[in-house]
């Protein structure tokens, strides 16, 4: 029901309806265990569309299964419970669209992808969706992983693509970057980087890891964030560049929605730009209520029927005597 223009198109509709303040966010939430494992919450509220939602997941080693909830807004019945792992890639890679679209050249035809997770390969499609992509090169700490990566985006998308087996090799004179990696310490530095260069960050999103050192955003002529307040708590690269606590620092860091309402885009100055993707449940609902439209129009998926509000036993209960 959606490929990823349909995910940019969404995603910049909702952006322009948060700008508006007809969207609102709740701010992400997180705990952790164990070997690296997260409990996430996010939701959203669209009320004049009629939707609230929240997303949900644990991240674990043995995988993760999210889900999108939708309520109607106005009396809190269900409306829907979508799976939303491919729902995630779609909204976080379109994320990276919208982004790239306003912030690199438009010239940019040489790209780096360094991570081949299950984030990369609609990473790769959303850049070549909003630019005249030429050449990618791809890395990943693991080389056959790395090299079949390679191959099937180089049969998806028929561009010339390289196996990159180190990260400067990589982003050496690339113009647009993306990382998507589960770093717990910056692999991104400023000497790598060609001047003129965007880059897409979105794998660190717990304070817990980063991928971009503090040199790549002092070069950096704008930092763009989807959730200021969730970077401000979850963004260790960000939280040491601002200060925890610094607000004249934050001035720097803008929010997409401020960017796309302004209809701004890269300026002649800039060296790099930056937009660091958090996650945010404005993306997750708008890609989810387009979806639950078109899956009512389609008849697709399956009808619930409400629960009755009454408390099991209620109604034989007998009264308490005094």
């Amino acid at each position: 029901m959606m490929d990823i223009g349909d995910a940019i198109t969404a995603l910049e509709k909702a952006l322009l309806a948060e700008a508006r303040g007809e969207a609102m966010n709740m701010v992400k939430t997180h705990a952790a265990w164990g070997d690296g494992a997260t409990l996430h919450a996010i939701g959203a509220v669209f009320a004049n569309e009629g939707f609230a939602g929240t997303k949900t997941w644990a991240h674990t080693k043995g995988g993760a299964t999210p889900l999108l909830i939708l309520f109607d807004s106005d009396t809190g019945a269900l409306k829907a419970i979508i799976e939303a792992f491919a729902l995630g890639q779609l909204r976080t890679a379109g994320a990276s669209g919208v982004a790239t679209d306003r912030l690199a050249a438009k010239d940019a035809d040489d790209f780096a992808i360094i991570g081949t997770g299950k984030q990369a390969l609609s990473q790769v499609a959303a850049i070549v969706a909003v630019r005249p992509i030429k050449r990618i090169r791809v890395c990943g700490p693991n080389q056959e992983r790395r090299e079949q990566f390679a191959a099937r985006v180089k049969e998806e998308f028929g561009i010339e693509t390289i196996s990159a087996p180190t990260v400067a090799g990589a982003v050496a004179g690339a113009s647009i970057i993306t990382v998507a990696t589960r770093a717990t310490e910056p692999i991104i530095t400023s000497q790598m980087i060609a001047a003129n260069a965007h880059i897409n960050a979105i794998g660190a999103i717990v304070p817990s890891r980063a991928e971009i050192a503090r040199d790549v955003l002092n070069r950096c002529g704008q930092i763009v964030v989807d959730s200021v307040p969730a970077a401000q708590k979850l963004s260790r690269e960000l939280m040491d560049f601002c200060g925890a606590a610094d607000q004249e620092s934050w001035q720097r860091v803008r929010s997409l929605a401020d960017v796309v309402a302004a209809g701004e885009s890269r300026a002649t100055k800039d060296d790099l730009t930056l937009f660091k993707s958090l996650g945010m449940g404005i993306s997750d609902l708008a890609l989810g209520i387009e979806l639950y439209r078109q899956a009512h129009a389609k008849g697709l998926g399956r009808e619930f029927a409400q629960p009755e509000k009454v408390i099991p036993g209620l109604r034989t209960a007998q009264p308490i005597s005094s």
